[in-house]
């Protein structure tokens, strides 16, 4: 159960993060929200009248905390614009390792677990996947030149994304991170190629 003396409203919130991620949305009752914050009902409903209410909010709280979360603590000591990509991906292992490969990215397995989301959730998903995308596309902006020339930074993101998504699902689906690797691994196969296309282009356009 989730304790201290943070608000009622950020326990709640925090309560249901957890839960969401754990058991997903469909299967978290109110009462499991409220059990796990330490909270009673007129509580939970003077700040979210619904449980979809309880959702968006943590949406936006994944949202907002992508950087002071996620990136930060992934990019620490790391000043390099592609190994910030892989080093990002590399938190995700971690996470999968220390959970057994249990550990799922909640926009993910939110978003494949609401197959018909309400607009307003849909909206937050995507939002969410946008933001995560972005992050990873100014890392490849700053890379530009080490790409061949006309490279389409923001599709490549997506497929940062796609892959890391992928093997998330496919570990904690085997229970092992052999998916995962393996799909890393290709990636920074594909980026190496990249890089060698990229000098290739130069000297062919130099003449050296």
């Amino acid at each position: 159960m989730v304790g201290g003396a943070e608000p009622t409203r950020e326990r709640i919130l925090f309560a249901a993060m957890k839960l969401f991620s754990e058991k997903g949305f469909n299967t978290t009752s109110v009462a499991d929200i409220l059990k796990e914050a330490g909270a009673n009902s007129g509580s939970l409903y003077h700040f979210y009248p619904t449980k979809q209410d309880v959702l968006l909010a943590v949406l936006e709280m994944y949202r907002d905390g992508i950087y002071p979360m996620l990136l930060a603590p992934a990019w620490e000591g790391v000043e390099d614009p592609i190994e910030r990509v892989f080093a990002l991906l590399a938190a995700y292992r971690r996470m999968l390792a220390d959970t057994d490969c249990l550990y799922g990215c909640p926009i993910g397995s939110i978003a494949l677990e609401l197959h018909e989301p309400d607009p307003p959730v849909r909206e937050m998903l995507s939002v969410n996947f946008d933001g995560w995308a972005k992050h990873v596309k100014g890392c490849l902006d700053q890379a530009k030149h080490r790409l061949p020339p006309g490279t389409d930074t923001k599709r490549l993101a997506i497929f940062v994304l796609t892959t890391m998504e992928g093997g998330v699902m496919q570990s904690r689906t085997h229970r092992t991170l052999e998916a995962f690797d393996a799909s890393i691994a290709s990636l920074r196969d594909y980026f190496d190629r990249l890089a060698v296309a990229a000098v290739s282009e130069t000297q062919r356009e130099t003449g050296t």
